[in-house]
């Protein structure tokens, strides 16, 4: 077997600035937890800034490009189903949501903007506590 080693996960929570979240809902092709809704994620690439990692992630899932990215901070992510190990490192990101659209439509179906107590359901499973990292007054981030 193996040797098993977590793996680095560039995580970004794309706003507009004025207090909506853009969240997208896993299609059927998705890695994990299809019909949840999620922000948006991806593996760091080797040799490749996390800040580098995010713009790839960005313009893959979303089509689109950051205004402005501000470092929340990192978690641990432990999975039982699949077995995972990642390290989160995650990122609130503005967006223009003009330039927002599907990029990855095999792993995602449908795309909206919400506010924080007006989110869609069901959540994926880590973005409860990937939104708790975020402060309180979004339009107080760059």
């Amino acid at each position: 077997m193996p040797p098993r080693i977590p793996s680095v996960s560039c995580v970004f929570v794309c706003h507009d600035g004025a207090g909506r979240l853009l969240l997208a809902r896993r299609g059927a092709g998705a890695r994990d937890e299809p019909g949840t809704w999620d922000t948006g994620a991806g593996a760091l690439e080797f040799g490749e800034t996390f800040e580098a990692a995010v713009t790839r992630e960005l313009r893959e899932e979303y089509d689109s490009s950051p205004l402005a990215m501000t470092l929340l901070g990192v978690r641990n992510v432990l999975r039982d189903d699949p077995p995972s190990h990642w390290v989160a490192v995650v990122f609130a990101v503005r967006v223009d949501p003009g330039t927002v659209a599907i990029g990855e439509p095999h792993k995602f179906d449908r795309i909206g903007w919400y506010t924080r107590d007006a989110l869609p359901t069901p959540l994926h499973s880590q973005v409860a506590p990937t939104l708790a990292m975020l402060p309180d007054a979004l339009d107080r981030l760059p």
